[in-house]
């Protein structure tokens, strides 16, 4: 199957390049371009993309509220949007991810991890630049960026190892290196990832670190 992707962003030169490393890829397509955060929320109502790729600051509504709109909580059927930008600032991941944005892509990162973050996203994951992701987790301490009410579910509503799994995420680990940390297989640490999500309340696995850090499940293991 295709993954039909919109990106917005105000930058010509950017969504030029953005297509040309999307539409080069076989199983991607860009179906549509928006130079503002109103052009884009039209042009998903109309398209229905599987992934929307969208920039901080455009003109006439910008990349964090088209988030809301798009993929916050009380949104009956939310699309998938990656949030990219130049601007590595914390206000800017948190309000992206509590919106409801599953990746959040610094530009420089490059074509690579561009293209991850478009295949996390339609696998229902989430990809988050390298140079922020430490930081960023760390700092995880209210409210369910990832959607839901976690701070309100405590750790023993998850098996013991539901706990390691969340632990694991919450460090950054993804479902590979989850699998290898607790010898199981990727499958499984997917399954159980799945399930914490649905006890948690949360859409992804940002909301499970979320969880893991506001809840103190990360202080008690790092004995801070």
């Amino acid at each position: 199957m295709t993954t039909r992707i919109v990106i917005a962003d105000d930058q010509e030169a950017i969504r030029g390049a953005f297509r040309m490393v999307l539409d080069a890829q076989p199983d991607m397509q860009v179906v549509g371009e928006a130079a503002d955060g109103m052009a884009a929320l039209e042009m998903v109502s109309r398209l229905r993309p599987d992934v929307v790729l969208a920039d901080v600051r455009m003109p006439r509504m910008d990349g964090l509220e088209l988030t809301r709109r798009l993929a916050g909580p009380s949104v009956a059927a939310p699309v998938r949007v990656v949030v990219v930008t130049t601007f590595d600032l914390d206000t800017y991941v948190h309000a992206a991810l509590r919106g409801g944005a599953c990746g959040f892509l610094l530009k420089r990162s490059g074509p690579n991890l561009l293209i991850e973050a478009v295949r996390a996203a339609v696998a229902g994951d989430t990809l988050i630049s390298p140079q922020i992701t430490v930081r960023l987790l760390a700092h995880m301490r209210s409210p369910a960026p990832g959607g839901g009410t976690h701070d309100t579910v405590p750790a023993s509503a998850l098996t013991e190892r539901e706990v390691e799994v969340a632990r694991l995420v919450a460090q950054g680990c993804s479902n590979a290196e989850v699998a290898a940390e607790l010898f199981i297989s990727p499958g499984t640490a997917k399954n159980h990832l799945a399930n914490i999500q649905q006890k948690l309340g949360v859409r992804n696995r940002v909301g499970v670190a979320g969880w893991a850090w506001s809840s103190g499940l990360m202080s008690a293991a790092t004995g801070e």
